[in-house]
């Protein structure tokens, strides 16, 4: 387990997955992650890499083989090597071998790294192209923060503030898990969404190219909030299982396939790309206030 901790926070990392594990405010003395009950939800912060959500008949077809590929790819079940470590950074790999190169025919390095700066996380999705030809991918990030912050509240005190008021219209999933080209209005008030028991009865809501590029958890019950910021990331989830304690606010480069026909992996929507020898990035950020 990897420790990163200022004046303000403490957050933990573990080698699997480079999966952020706890998010603790020492100020309040709250953990702002999911503690990961298995009984529930058995993730506190996923990494999605090479692809977001599920992926037709679970295949990727890349210059015209497929190759099997689970939900939200393989990245999440992998160990990564930690190549670089501070008191307030770390930088995790995982890098192509045989094992990916089964679901993934490409030589990749990918970089999860995080660095801590007051009451800020910064978390970057870097991926080398050690390949000979343009490597595509979705990547994307599936924090769950724990609702309500405390004791004495309960979990319809809680909302999410986006940075704009603007109509919300979430895309429609399949039980299968993917688009059905269907959306639907979701209720706000202005800018603020309502958490409730049953907003997730019908899985994810899923926003796309939105105006938005914030959101924060709140309670009406004092200010102490969680925010998101997330300027490179067009698609955004937001999910909890149903009832559960948490609720996770999810940016993505990349979203499951729509029903019909399987497409080339260059031609999936919002799919990513980055040429040999090049190194693409992208990070969001997690603020405690």
């Amino acid at each position: 387990m990897t420790i990163l901790e200022n004046d303000q926070i403490r957050v933990s990392v573990r080698s699997k997955g480079a999966e952020l594990t706890s998010i603790f405010h020492k100020a309040s003395g709250i953990e702002h992650l999911w503690q990961a009950d298995p009984s529930v939800w058995a993730w506190h912060a996923p990494n999605l890499f090479p692809v977001v959500g599920g992926c037709l008949n679970n295949q990727l077809l890349v210059d015209g083989k497929t190759y099997p590929i689970e939900r939200h790819g393989f990245a999440r079940q992998s160990t990564f090597e930690t190549t670089e470590s501070t008191a307030t950074h770390a930088v995790f790999s995982l890098r192509s071998s045989e094992a990916t190169r089964v679901h993934f025919p490409y030589e990749f390095e990918f970089q999860i790294i995080y660095e801590l700066s007051g009451p800020t996380l910064t978390v970057t999705y870097r991926v080398l192209n050690e390949d000979e030809k343009t490597v595509f991918f979705s990547v994307g990030a599936h924090p769950a923060f724990a609702v309500p912050f405390g004791p004495d509240e309960v979990y319809e005190d809680y909302y999410i503030e986006f940075e704009k008021a603007e109509p919300l219209q979430t895309h429609m999933l399949s039980a299968a898990g993917y688009f059905t080209g269907e959306t639907r209005p979701v209720a706000t008030d202005e800018n603020r969404l309502p958490l409730t028991k049953h907003l997730f009865d019908q899985d994810a809501l899923v926003f796309k190219r939105l105006r938005s590029h914030r959101a924060a958890i709140r309670s009406r019950n004092h200010d102490h909030a969680v925010t998101v910021d997330y300027p490179a990331f067009p698609y955004l989830g937001i999910w909890a299982k149903p009832g559960a304690p948490f609720v996770c606010i999810e940016p993505w480069l990349g979203c499951a396939d729509s029903e019909g026909n399987q497409k080339p992996i260059e031609r999936k929507e919002a799919i990513q790309h980055v040429e040999p020898g090049r190194v693409f990035n992208a990070s969001f950020t997690i603020t405690v206030s």
